[in-house]
């Protein structure tokens, strides 16, 4: 019963080995559900399309809800063999229950289990939920997962930004409440009202259907537009670095491990099983792990003749 031991399915869910077939498939597997998910509820949407064949669309939910339902049990239950959420297994699986993958876990499946035990609640609103389901995406990307690391290690400059962004906004539709109410009361009533034309106006969206009319509201229009500018590039400049970082950290990471596996110039099945996990997790392609491997090669093969060409008196 080892395939269902507690490490065996923790390697499994989060991708441990290398070359791993039942890590591969499963995986594959509930990725491939998420996207059926995801198009059965945007098909279901159509209201006739959903009444012909609703037995199909809600056996596939009971289907899926119950895969997912596993899934989060099954993560939870091997969440103590994760080190880096704390000290006891008790204190690892409530901080996995509540970390950012733990509640997207729960919110793929807490849609469902309401309209069960909750019958009366609005069914259209909670199958439109069920849509949260793509960010269960996060566990199967890395891509994914480094965008958030980098939202996250960033988060007092996106604060900071964000900020910006608020007092522009309050700013902003103060202003044009006091200069376009007289003339357009219908769009500019009051300043919460003015915000949308802010908001529109700073995300350099410009819908249109609302915009100044007197001189100097549109002098102040042109004003708030090229602040708007700034800060979107203000936010996306943060973004683009952080993970520009993220992806040199992972880069380095692997180059010192792969330095390290060749340190004796020869690489075991030991190392080479380690690396190739590596390669996968930090998402290193196998251009880059080529070239590595040539490159320390070579360093080590002209250290060997350096060292063949000094004379045995000076060795």
């Amino acid at each position: 019963m080892a395939w269902l031991s507690m490490k065996r399915i923790y390697e499994i869910l989060e991708r441990r080995r290398a070359r791993d077939a039942w890590a591969y498939w499963i995986n594959m597997s509930l990725i491939m559900l998420v996207v059926a998910n995801i198009l059965a509820v945007i098909v279901e949407s159509e209201h006739a399309v959903y009444v012909d064949y609703s037995p199909w669309f809600d056996s596939f939910e009971f289907f899926s809800v119950g895969v997912f339902l596993v899934e989060y049990i099954l993560r939870v239950w091997t969440a103590p063999l994760n080190r880096d959420l704390g000290s006891t297994p008790m204190r690892r699986r409530v901080r996995y229950v509540f970390s950012i993958y733990g509640l997207i876990d729960l919110v793929a499946i807490l849609p469902s289990l309401l309209a069960y035990f909750l019958p009366s609640m609005d069914l259209r609103f909670l199958r439109a939920i069920r849509l949260a389901r793509i960010l269960k995406f996060t566990h199967y990307s890395h891509a994914f997962q480094d965008l958030w690391h980098a939202v996250y290690e960033e988060r007092r400059a996106f604060v900071a930004s964000l900020y910006v962004l608020g007092v522009a906004i309050v700013l902003s539709s103060t202003m044009m409440y006091l200069v376009e109410h007289q003339a357009q009361p219908e769009h500019f009533a009051s300043i919460p009202r003015a915000m949308w034309w802010s908001v529109i106006t700073l995300t350099t969206v410009g819908y249109g259907d609302v915009s100044p009319v007197t001189a100097m509201g549109q002098f102040l229009g042109a004003i708030v537009a090229l602040m708007g500018v700034c800060t979107v590039a203000l936010i996306t400049g943060i973004l683009a670095s952080s993970f520009a970082v993220q992806m040199e950290r992972r880069k380095r990471e692997f180059d010192e491990q792969f330095k390290l596996a060749m340190a004796d110039g020869v690489l075991s099945d030991d190392e080479i099983e380690v690396l190739l996990d590596l390669k996968r997790h930090l998402g290193v392609t196998n251009d880059e792990f080529e070239r590595l491997r040539a490159r320390v090669t070579q360093r080590k093969q002209r250290q060997r003749e350096a060292a063949q060409a000094i004379p045995p008196a000076h060795q």
